[in-house]
């Protein structure tokens, strides 16, 4: 069985670490996948300050450090999060080559 990977982008490595300077020590970004949303599921984001579960993975680049629980990695897995500026906006965003559907 391989193991299942998720990538940070540079940006989003820099973004967060960032981020996270503002956040309590031993903070991490926590991304999950959850039911909802216009194709039936949805990603949250969220800082977390509390130790990781069993059943997390931590995923570090560049300062940047990122927790996937085991359920969202299998949705997640081979993904990469990226931040992305834009004229009118600025987001992380989820590039997962498993997603089937996405919103407009």
């Amino acid at each position: 069985m391989t193991e299942l990977q998720f990538d940070i982008s540079d940006s989003a490595a820099k973004r967060i670490a960032h981020l996270l300077s503002d956040e309590p020590a031993g903070s991490v970004l926590r991304v999950s996948v959850l039911g909802g949303g216009c194709s039936g599921f949805q990603y949250h984001f969220e800082f977390d300050a509390t130790p990781p579960a069993s059943d997390d993975r931590l995923f570090e680049k560049s300062g940047a450090k990122v927790v996937v629980d085991e359920v969202s990695l299998g949705m997640l897995g081979g993904s990469q999060i990226d931040f992305v500026e834009t004229l009118g906006a600025a987001a992380f965003e989820i590039k997962n080559p498993q997603a089937k559907a996405s919103c407009g």
